[in-house]
């Protein structure tokens, strides 16, 4: 066996939660399970290893956190009836929501944040003591949006190599520093029988996800529009987080958000682009923790739900 193909399988994860919605799913946890909690949902297309950095950061903060893998992603389940749509993915949150002895602040990037605000929109009380929204809003661009799914379609067939795969990455993301190693690249692809590397995820989830949903925003406006409404109704904290180089989420429609949902706070990070944390780690977690300890600082007890 290669060091590439150890690497890839001596990521197991530290707990899994079987759901009602009849998936497995595989978490990361980080701390003292005593301290307030927090949920990060990582965006379509990638894992729970998105997370690592922050994860790890909050928890030596005070806090424990749990980095999930969505169905279809990482080492969770795949649906067997091919069931990814968005609201599939509220429901599991809801059905995790359930099995966690507290509610926690939830931390969700594009994919993850969607899910977040549906499962608000759901529940009768605030599923989560407080939002982190990562480039995530009710209505996204088109055009990012369709960009993110054509460049996994293209990906299906996977790569002869992880050094294809990194270029394959340096062509969707010219704005990123390319990395050397690639041991963090590793933890994101699977080594089939063929010698191929594909991407964790399930095929039949983003042959589902239409791109030409997104083209015609009339396509999509009865469900936008629903999103919207829901935001209305928002009342806990919130932190919407943009990566300023973003074709996904605009400024513009930050702004739709932040009128909805005026009590929002907002962070505009220079030199990030969709995927805010891979992009500028440091900065993300320092934002996201400056916000989760302004509004729950950990002094020592336990943190329980009033």
């Amino acid at each position: 066996m290669t060091t590439q193909a150890k690497n890839m399988t001596a990521l197991a994860p530290s707990t899994r939660f079987e759901l009602d919605t009849g998936i497995s799913l595989a978490a990361d946890t980080y701390g003292d399970p005593s301290n307030q909690m927090v949920l990060f949902l990582h965006g379509g297309g990638q894992t729970r290893h998105a997370w690592g950095g922050a994860a790890r950061a909050l928890a030596e903060l005070g806090f424990y956190t749990i980095a999930t893998d969505h169905r279809g992603h990482g080492d969770s389940g795949w649906s067997e009836q091919g069931e990814y749509q968005l609201e599939v993915f509220a429901h599991d949150l809801l059905a995790l929501l359930k099995q966690l002895d507290q509610k926690p602040i939830i931390v969700g990037a594009s994919l993850g944040g969607i899910a977040a605000l549906r499962a608000e929109a759901l529940s009768e009380h605030s599923a989560a003591k407080a939002l982190v929204l990562v480039d995530t809003t009710p209505r996204m661009e088109p055009a990012g949006v369709t960009r993110i799914l054509r460049w996994m379609l293209d990906g299906l067939d996977g790569f002869a190599s992880l050094q294809e795969a990194a270029d394959a990455i340096a062509e969707y993301l010219p704005h990123r520093e390319r990395r050397t190693d690639l041991t963090g690249l590793a933890k994101n692809l699977r080594l089939g029988d063929d010698g191929r590397y594909r991407w964790h995820w399930d095929p039949t989830m983003i042959r589902s996800w239409n791109p030409d949903h997104w083209t015609d925003p009339k396509d999509a406006e009865q469900e936008i529009q629903s999103r919207l409404d829901a935001a209305k109704e928002i009342t806990i904290p919130v932190l919407l987080i943009r990566g300023r180089l973003s074709d996904v989420v605009s400024e513009d429609t930050a702004q739709e958000f932040l009128r909805l949902v005026p009590h929002a706070e907002y962070v505009d990070l220079k030199d990030a682009a969709h995927m805010v944390a891979g992009d500028r780690n440091d900065a993300f977690t320092s934002s996201v923790a400056e916000f989760i300890l302004e509004h729950f600082p950990p002094v020592g007890e336990t943190f329980n739900d009033q």
